[in-house]
């Protein structure tokens, strides 16, 4: 069952932006950061689910109803599934987008292109405060490649090129990218959990 009011457990623009165009068609009526406020939340989980269930819980206890987060990285097979759940935090603390994007390049520059395979995942979960709480997974292979290409997107979008593309995610238009993302399809999977509970 949907919560009649859900608040948007992330302070990413990219991602309240995503999020809400994915679950458009949710029956909810979403708080998002401004209309409500929180702390930061460290990442301090092993996996994405306990990370997100980390978010969502202090977001809920913060702003007194249900909450959705997200966590999310890029594994990369060459780096041994690297960076993972530290993509946010790949380049240390407080790193921007940029420098993230800047050293994977860096570190995957003389891996052959043929090896440089990779995948987004993502984990949803939605608490309720009582604790009661569901998710959905995905995940989009795809590859990397050297030259960032495209403006839209966020993150490691430039260089990553979803499986039976040519494009990357940062080119490709929000409404394709969102069709096949990571994000996209744990969201659309949680959506069919809370259908059904």
């Amino acid at each position: 069952m949907f919560p009649a009011r859900l608040a948007l457990a992330t302070k990413n623009p990219g991602k309240v932006g995503e999020i809400l165009a994915i679950c458009a068609g949710w029956p909810v009526e979403w708080v998002t950061f401004g209309q409500a406020s929180w702390p930061d939340i460290a990442e301090t989980g092993k996996s994405y689910f306990e990370n997100a269930r980390l978010k969502a819980k202090a977001v809920a206890g913060a702003v007194g109803l249900p909450a959705l987060a997200e966590d999310s990285g890029i594994e990369v097979d060459a780096l041994g599934g690297g960076p993972g759940v530290r993509s946010a935090r790949f380049a240390g603390a407080g790193a921007t987008d940029r420098r993230n994007l800047e050293l994977l390049i860096e570190r995957i520059q003389m891996v052959p292109p043929e090896r440089r395979t990779a995948r987004y995942r993502c984990v949803a979960v939605c608490l309720w405060l009582d604790g009661e709480e569901r998710s959905g997974e995905g995940a989009c292979e795809g590859r990397l490649i050297l030259e960032p290409r495209g403006t839209g997107g966020f993150g490691y979008d430039p260089i990553f090129v979803p499986e039976g593309n040519d494009l990357t995610m940062a080119e490709l238009p929000a409404e394709a990218k969102n069709a096949i993302s990571h994000r996209g399809r744990a969201l659309r999977a949680l959506g069919k959990v809370l259908e059904r509970a």
